[in-house]
Order: C-alpha cells, then sequence, then structure tokens
C-alpha cells in the first residue's frame, strides 16, 4: 500500500521526491532530456508522490489544470524496483481523486505507447493520432470521471 502526500509547493520536499522520482525514470532510464524534463509548468501542478511503508518516495506524477473541467496528468512513473506490484493503479487512482478534488469532469494523459495497455485496463481511452515527444511515441487517453 502506498502513503500519498502532495503538494503545490515546489519548494517542499514532497516535490524534491518527485523529482528523484522523475530523474531516475525518465532522464536515466528513458535518456529524456533534463532541459524538458523540468518545464515552465512545474509550479502550475499539483505534485503526488506515493511512499512505501518504509517512508521511501517510490512513485509520483503531477496534474495540470487545462481549464475548471478538464486536468492532465503528466509526468506518471514509477521506480523500476517498484514495477510489477500495481502502484501505478494505485497512483493514478489518487490522481483522479485529486482532480475530482478540485473540480474535474474530464483527465487527459500523453500515455507513452507501451503504457496503452495499462491505461485502457483502468478505463482509459485513446483519442488523436500517434505523437512523438522526447523521443518516444505516444497517444493522448482520457477519462471521463
Amino acid at each position: 500500500m502506498l502513503r500519498f502526500e502532495q503538494t503545490t509547493d515546489i519548494e517542499s520536499p514532497i516535490y524534491r521526491d518527485a523529482l528523484e522520482i522523475r530523474l531516475s525514470v525518465f532522464v536515466n532510464e528513458q535518456n529524456v532530456s533534463p532541459a524538458i524534463e523540468i518545464d515552465e509548468k512545474e509550479s502550475s501542478c499539483i505534485h503526488v508522490v506515493g511512499y512505501d511503508s518504509n517512508n521511501n518516495p517510490v512513485a509520483t506524477a503531477r496534474l495540470f489544470p487545462v481549464d475548471k473541467e478538464n486536468f492532465k496528468v503528466q509526468r506518471v512513473a514509477v521506480l523500476k524496483s517498484e514495477r510489477g506490484k500495481h502502484l501505478g493503479k494505485l497512483l493514478m487512482e489518487q490522481m483522479e481523486a485529486s482532480a475530482r478534488k478540485n473540480g474535474a469532469k474530464r483527465i487527459v494523459l500523453g500515455a507513452q505507447n507501451q503504457a496503452l495497455p495499462f491505461y485502457e485496463k483502468i478505463g482509459y481511452h485513446i483519442f488523436g493520432a500517434e505523437y512523438e515527444e522526447a523521443g518516444i511515441l505516444h497517444h493522448d487517453v482520457e477519462k471521463t470521471l
């Protein structure tokens, strides 16, 4: 089970934990440039971190308010050592709850193609054409809340 913490403060320890996970997964594993991994939207997002029973940060995502009813989940990451434990599902349930609490009626995200089966299994639907971002093929997915 995970304990979730969230923040909008980019000076907080929770945000620093989120960045550690993102740098490990996106920059170190997937070779995404740090210049595009950390962007101008950081201070406009709700950053969520999942902590394991030993209080180690193991999963993260951020929630960007597109408008009052549409929120975008970004930077979804689970540490490599923690994958296969269904933490991604718990993280996405937390993101959806957070979006609903903030008035969202719809949630969208740009899913890496390799993760599409996961998102479809938890109720997301593909919309739009395939595109490349940071050298990785993606599709946009959405879910009505």
